[in-house]
């Protein structure tokens, strides 16, 4: 790909997507953006917006052989996973690649591999299809057990028990929470971790494997609420960490950038989670590092030279929430939270809102974490979350 302008597709585009279009967009591309819902946050910068249904492959496959990208992007996991394999054979490119979107989809799968084929640590686990299969296998686990749906997304659907009688409104909540049709729920061990850190990795075609300084972050119902960087790991975590990271996304192949997520339990690195595609965590690498995730995924995917990585001796982000559902919506508190030096407030330009989703992001620097954290905090406590003005 050395010849610009270049095609970009994105299946999806929330506020991560946005920021991805708006990378893409710096380097001269032409970026569409799909969504299932209008003006959504990556369609506001993008060439081109269309709406459709993602999971229905006749209408993906449609959109995608209409427009002819150079590489197709996901930014969601709800996906037709079989028409982006169709679309690779075809010969268009799909980021990372159509295997590694569709084994990160669900849990299991990823699960499957980590824990399975490729003999990762992880939490002990085990899958039910049923409330009273949930009951059988959650027994030898121990409690409390976290029970989760294979596909969901942002929390939604996960939940802690403390006992047996809790499993049937947990299986409950992860069916309602669940997306797709799939009725198999995921329970795993209640960790009792000391961290959760995002260890963001870069594939590139011609050159090493990169890793980001690792990202602290602390999340609520399974959605993250603030992350930091860098995180404190010793030399021993650090490099359980990378080994690892580097042996599922070699796995997985193709390029870009992962979000791979480990819980730290003493000395020991646990394995979580991967996205193939930039993270929620990794906003605060907007104002850590020379470049962000998004510019290095879109340099990863376009093969262009990603020099030296610089980050920030602190810099954290805390996310500003909705706490009503709303039609429209609008601002304020803006004023106040920029005061501050090295404070920003990135807001998505969601159309509407509902109680707990995330509308935006405040992110800081500061001379070390502490500070760092409690101006990201302050900045994001300034911000109200409002009808909109013709409400």
């Amino acid at each position: 790909m050395s010849r610009f302008p270049r095609t970009v597709l994105l299946l999806g585009s929330g506020e991560l997507g946005k920021e991805v279009a708006i990378a893409a967009q710096r380097l001269g591309c032409r970026v569409i953006a799909c969504d299932r819902y209008a003006d959504a946050p990556a369609m506001q910068v993008s060439d081109v917006a269309e709406v459709l249904t993602m999971t229905d492959a006749d209408n993906l496959l449609k959109v995608v052989r209409r427009h002819r990208p150079d590489v197709v992007i996901p930014e969601i996991e709800a996906l037709a996973v079989a028409a982006l394999a169709e679309l690779e054979q075809e010969g268009t490119t799909v980021i990372p690649t159509a295997r590694a979107t569709a084994v990160t989809m669900n849990r299991d799968r990823i699960r499957d591999l980590a824990a399975g084929e490729l003999a990762l640590r992880t939490a002990r686990f085990a899958y039910a299809s049923s409330a009273e299969e949930l009951v059988k296998v959650s027994e030898p686990l121990g409690w409390p057990v976290v029970v989760k749906p294979v596909m969901s997304s942002s929390g939604k659907g996960q939940s802690v028990v403390s006992s047996a009688d809790g499993l049937q409104e947990a299986w409950n909540a992860a069916l309602s929470g669940a997306r797709g049709t799939s009725t198999r729920v995921i329970v795993e061990e209640f960790l009792q971790f000391d961290l959760e850190i995002t260890l963001l990795t870069v594939r590139q075609q011609n050159g090493d494997t990169l890793f980001c300084a690792p990202i602290g972050h602390e999340q609520k119902n399974g959605d993250y609420q603030c992350s930091w960087q860098p995180a404190e790991l010793n030399d021993r975590q650090l490099q359980q960490a990378q080994a690892m990271a580097r042996t599922v996304t070699d796995n997985l192949g193709g390029v870009g950038l992962f979000g791979v997520e480990f819980f730290l339990c003493g000395d020991e690195v646990i394995f979580s989670e991967l996205s193939p595609r930039p993270h929620d965590t990794g906003l605060v690498t907007l104002i850590s590092q020379n470049m962000s995730e998004f510019e290095l995924h879109l340099r990863a995917v376009l093969n262009l030279p990603i020099p030296a990585l610089r980050t920030a001796d602190a810099a954290a982000s805390r996310v500003i929430l909705a706490d009503q559902p709303l039609e429209s919506v609008s601002y304020d508190g803006i004023n106040e939270a920029l005061r501050e030096d090295d404070t920003q407030v990135l807001l998505f330009g969601k159309p509407d809102a509902r109680a707990g989703r995330r509308m935006g992001v405040a992110l800081a620097r500061g001379e070390h974490l502490a500070e760092a954290r409690s101006k990201a905090d302050r900045a994001a406590g300034c911000v109200k979350v409002l009808p909109g003005v013709n409400s």
